[in-house]
């Protein structure tokens, strides 16, 4: 069986206590958690001449994994492997519910308002520049300050997955754009850097002017222990941006996790939040008020 017709569900099967009972007996609401990063790796969405894709992660096989992680409310980003066709992150929307699910859509400086509009009318609230490894990239770093003064408009905001060095080589352009910023996966902080890498306080100062928030998913990207480790080596940068900014955090997946050769279990991810954060009513915050208010979901 080749990665790309193993489903998502096979790859993530879970081996840990069902967080959803967990979440529950510590009453924070399956119901209002968001899972504020994840992907639909839908092939009946890909685009014609497209790679296959390097997993199959469907939303029936998203929704097996919902009540493992404990959490209802979703944000679906479109994938690389996608361009801009983001059909696949609508169809998504609708069929985890729209109530409950919004997007973040692909876009280049050639969308029109009206695609804009529809989107926004689809569920979307941002787009995304993946631009980690900028040689495979739809978009690029001369996109972000045009998009960004676009979709201000919308209320929506750009979620940026940059390494740390690139966050510092393009500091002044964070501080021109309008919409408020999402930065990914812990700020792709090296772990042996911590919060002594410059690009800390630079997400940091934006994190402090109530314009940016953080991501804390995607552990594995950057710690070298790996999953046999539990990714303790991550706990420092974590811990630090929960010092540095309740407030402005929400967690995710980043299911199917199709960066991993060896997938990691879910319901552990789910419980590397607990071990991150031990206060419950700081927990509640992260999966329940701060994705409310960044994404528009009724409030709990």
């Amino acid at each position: 069986m080749t990665a790309a017709t193993m489903t998502a569900a096979t790859l993530t099967a879970p081996t840990v206590a069902d967080v959803h009972d967990r979440a529950a007996a510590e009453a924070i609401d399956p119901a209002l958690a968001c899972d504020a990063h994840m992907h639909i790796y839908d092939p009946a969405f890909l685009p014609q001449g497209a790679p296959a894709l390097p997993v199959v992660g469907t939303v029936d096989d998203y929704c097996r994994i919902q009540p493992v992680i404990g959490t209802r409310r979703t944000v679906v980003v479109t994938p690389r492997n996608f361009g801009t066709d983001n059909r696949v992150t609508l169809a998504a929307i609708q069929a985890l519910g729209s109530d409950h699910t919004r997007g973040v859509a692909v876009v280049r400086n050639d969308v029109t308002d009206a695609q804009l509009q529809a989107l926004h009318d689809g569920g979307i609230r941002g787009i995304r520049f993946t631009l980690y490894t900028p040689e495979h990239a739809v978009v690029g770093f001369d996109m972000v300050e045009p998009l960004s003064q676009r979709v201000h408009d919308l209320g929506w905001h750009v979620q940026l997955h940059w390494t740390a060095e690139q966050i510092v080589e393009h500091q002044a352009l964070l501080r021109r754009l309008p919409s408020a910023i999402v930065f990914d996966h812990l700020g792709r902080l090296p772990v042996d850097d911590g919060v002594n890498h410059p690009a800390f306080g630079i997400i940091r100062r934006q994190l402090d002017s109530g314009k940016a928030w953080l991501k804390l998913s995607g552990p594995y990207l950057d710690s070298r222990v790996g999953k046999a480790g539990g990714y303790d080596d991550t706990d420092a940068v974590a811990r630090a941006w929960l010092d540095a900014a309740p407030d402005r955090l929400v967690w995710g997946s980043d299911w199917p996790h199709v960066t991993e050769p060896v997938k990691p279990d879910d319901a552990s991810l789910a419980a590397l939040l607990a071990r991150w954060v031990p206060d419950r009513a700081q927990r509640r915050r992260i999966l329940i008020d701060n994705p409310a208010a960044l994404y528009g979901f009724r409030q709990g």
